[in-house]
């Protein structure tokens, strides 16, 4: 049983700040991270980060959001800093397993109001 959940999510002004955790279980990921899909949009990566600590963010994050990894806890954490409106959308918690399998959590939205 290989789970990925999160909490966190919510609703927030314009400027404002979340923290988004995800509690993985079940296996031991090679790479966690965060992906995001708007309305009407494709699902895109946030940041990740290995089990070494090797992160990537996008571009549209980079200075805003950081990511962090606890291997102990198995726990996975998104801060989200000055937030805009067009960080809006459902956030999902990704896992990639050392046997190359991909596991998503849930989802929870994040709604940021202008």
């Amino acid at each position: 049983q290989v789970q990925l959940m999160e909490s966190g999510g919510g609703l927030v002004q314009a400027g404002g700040s979340l923290r988004l955790s995800c509690a993985a279980s079940g296996t031991i990921f090679s790479v966690m991270g965060w992906y995001r899909q708007a309305p009407g949009k494709q699902r895109e990566l946030v940041a990740t980060i290995t089990s070494g600590e090797n992160v990537v963010y996008a571009g549209s994050v980079k200075g805003r959001f950081t990511i962090s990894r606890d291997n102990a806890k198995n726990t996975v954490t998104l801060q989200m800093n000055s937030l805009k409106p067009e960080d809006t959308a459902v956030y999902y918690c990704y896992g990639r397993s050392w046997t190359n399998t991909n596991y998503w959590g849930q989802g929870t939205q994040v709604t940021v109001s202008s």
